[in-house]
């Protein structure tokens, strides 16, 4: 049984950025949050030195949720070229216990503990309970069901944002064959990233003949703009995220609802309604009826996976 009165350490480990906090129970302490840039340090090890030196603490036990796959008390990150191994970890930090989680899954955990003020409703659905869904779009993308299980919840690790890209239309194909030249693979987060915004924009800049390069920040203000390229490019990302949506929800069926979690859903979701979102979330066939079912939400809580690393130490 965990000790809920005990301060645990939870950490949050992206592409870009680690978060890390002291909890208790499901709760972080309040003036604990910090957050480092993954470029100044070498490693895991070098934040979590940082971190405990300058809040003089030493947990019992931690919970530390990344961006890549994880095999029992290894994982290596997608996008970051760090590797970490739990009985490592506890050496370095004299921590007891280390536990490592997919973010997505951590994402998941988080669910059943966040307010109604840190959720934006995108389509409203029929709303329920039974499984929910989880979707990042940052840095990376990747997806976690969250299914119930007695008092509790099962939230079971994937690698969802490596799978085929949704090609349903010609568009879409053509998109994944010019993606297939340069990568040797069509990925549903070679366009859906933060990155894959940008291979999405310069190849419709390609077909129209337009400027071919512009990070994510300079697409989304061209966007806001009314920049035509940025509009084409805006439209077409928004229809493969509803597709790729619709395609994880009737795998799950999450009657509870779908979450969106990032920097990248953030970022669109102003631009959902006004770019057919809902249209192409609910083309599909037979299923149409069933998947219009499911509410659409996005977490706009972006300490959410601490939060997940606390309920799952407390569970």
């Amino acid at each position: 049984m965990a000790d809920k009165d005990s301060a645990v350490l939870v950490a949050d480990v992206g592409g870009t950025n680690t978060r890390v906090a002291l909890a208790r129970g499901t709760a972080i302490i309040a003036g604990t949050t910090e957050r480092f840039r993954n470029a100044e340090h070498s490693g895991l090890e070098t934040v979590l030195a940082e971190y405990l030196s300058k809040h003089r603490s030493l947990p019992a036990r931690a919970a530390i949720a990344l961006a890549g796959p994880v095999r029992g008390e290894t994982a290596a990150m997608t996008n970051l070229g760090w590797s970490m191994e739990a009985s490592a970890l506890q050496r370095m930090t004299g921590i007891r216990s280390v536990a490592l989680l997919n973010d997505l899954q951590a994402q998941g955990h988080a669910l059943h503990h966040l307010g109604a003020d840190h959720l934006r409703m995108i389509r409203e659905g029929h709303a329920g309970g039974g499984t929910r869904l989880v979707i990042g779009l940052g840095t990376g993308v990747n997806a976690a069901p969250v299914y119930p299980a007695g008092a509790g919840h099962i939230v079971p690790p994937a690698e969802a944002g490596h799978i085929h890209l949704p090609q349903q239309t010609d568009e879409d194909r053509h998109l994944a064959r010019w993606l297939t030249a340069r990568r040797g693979f069509a990925s549903v987060e070679d366009v859906l990233a933060g990155a894959g915004l940008e291979r999405l924009f310069a190849y419709h800049a390609e077909q129209t003949g337009g400027a071919q390069a512009r990070d994510a920040g300079a697409i989304m203000a061209a966007l806001a703009e009314g920049d035509a390229l940025a509009t084409r490019t805006g439209r077409h990302y928004v229809r493969i995220l509803a597709q790729y949506t619709a395609d994880l929800a009737l795998t799950t069926l999450p009657f509870g609802g779908i979450y969106y979690i990032g920097g990248v859903a953030r970022a669109f979701t102003p631009w959902m309604a006004r770019f057919g979102y809902d249209a192409a979330f609910t083309d599909m066939g037979r299923f149409s009826d069933l998947v219009a079912q499911f509410p659409v939400a996005l977490v706009e809580d972006d300490f959410a996976a601490l939060t997940g690393c606390a309920a799952y130490l407390a569970a």
